[in-house]
């Protein structure tokens, strides 16, 4: 399977294909940014099997390059996919992960539909109250 433009949401994502190319360094993430910026997508999202071993090695510096790489020049990266085995294997990659999930350049989600997800808009607050009337017990009160 090739990779594919998919828009959720009105953001158009490039998505890569699991039997792609590995990503083993931090030029490899500069082909996929290429290949985001020549499609015009504002993330790319890559399944968790083609990132190398390495990747999930935070001692290798990779998981940083590759990450850095895609901050730098303003594009998401969703990671897709099951990481249960690899988070439960070293604590720092756990805490990566979970500061990753908290931003908003960097995710690492089940599948497709968690993107989607969190690429929907936020729900519309509240619509404001009108004014309170205040109580008669409060300093502001009319007349009291």
């Amino acid at each position: 399977m090739a990779d594919l433009i998919v828009e959720r949401h009105g953001v158009p994502v490039l998505l890569c294909s699991a039997d792609g190319p590995p990503v083993a360094s931090a030029q490899d993430a500069l082909d996929q940014l290429i290949g985001a910026a020549f499609h015009r997508t504002d993330v790319v999202a890559v399944p968790a099997e083609r990132l190398d071993e390495s990747f999930f090695d935070l001692s290798t510096g990779l998981a940083g390059a590759v990450m850095q790489k895609f901050v730098n020049y303003r594009v998401r990266l969703a990671v897709l996919g099951d990481l249960t085995d690899r988070l439960r294997a070293g604590s720092a990659l756990a805490d990566l992960v979970r500061e990753s999930n908290g931003g908003r350049h960097i995710w690492f989600l089940p599948d497709l539909d968690a993107l989607a997800a969190r690429l929907a808009p936020a729900a519309a607050p509240a619509p404001a109250r009108g004014p309170v009337a205040p109580d008669s017990t409060s300093p502001d009160s009319i007349g009291g």
